[in-house]
């Protein structure tokens, strides 16, 4: 490793350090909302950038899954087998699109992932009620390219992971003791994009729809 990579690194590392000193020396939240204001500011954020938010509950988010890919005439839904909701799915009678499971290297089927899929189904780390966002943190079970290939994401997000701030969810997450992921990811809304005209597309870079059901 050469001298200038290695300064790189070195800084790098430093303001992570800093950064996180930062989170843990301020208060974890300045919003004193309760559970039910979280959930309310949580989905105006949301909704104000085109996302698609369903309130349901631990005994009927399957049915709002069912019904949001009859609405959208999903012809079939990614997810993966081995996570405790992609478990429940599994094993759900009630009609659903045929459910495809990531198996597989993305070298084997790029093309079918790419052109094929008409949405994936991920679970969440939390959510931001402050900013409107979803937290991910893509593993070997639920991999980065589910929330970011598919025309329509679905995420999963229970109401007692939704945090007011960032900071709160740092903390809660215990992402200061542990280290912050290399691979979290913070979703604000579909992809979108703007020209030169400041034409507003979404798209471009990733699902043209998200949707979140709450549980």
């Amino acid at each position: 490793m050469n001298n200038n990579r290695l300064k790189i690194l070195n800084r790098l590392r430093k303001s992570q350090r800093s950064d996180l000193m930062l989170v843990k020396s301020n208060e974890p939240s300045c919003f004193a909302w309760d559970a039910d204001e979280k959930i309310c500011r949580f989905i105006e954020r949301m909704e104000t950038v085109r996302t698609e938010v369903h309130n349901a509950t631990q005994d009927t988010w399957l049915t709002t899954l069912q019904d949001i890919c009859q609405t959208k005439h999903l012809r079939n839904l990614l997810l993966s087998s081995t996570t405790q909701w992609g478990k429940k799915i599994l094993k759900q009678t009630n009609p659903l699109p045929i459910l495809r499971n990531y198996s597989q290297s993305i070298e084997e089927w790029k093309q079918e992932m790419f052109n094929g899929i008409d949405a994936a189904f991920t679970g969440t780390y939390g959510g931001i009620a402050e900013t409107g966002t979803l937290i991910l943190w893509p593993d070997a079970h639920e991999l980065r390219l589910m929330s970011l290939v598919p025309p329509v994401h679905i995420a999963l997000l229970e109401k007692t992971r939704i945090y007011s701030t960032f900071a709160e969810a740092v903390q809660a997450l215990n992402w200061v003791g542990a280290g912050m992921p290399a691979n979290a990811l913070l979703i604000s809304g579909p992809s979108k994009s703007t020209d030169i005209e400041h034409t507003l597309t979404y798209g471009v870079h990733g699902p043209k729809e998200l949707v979140v059901i709450l549980a």
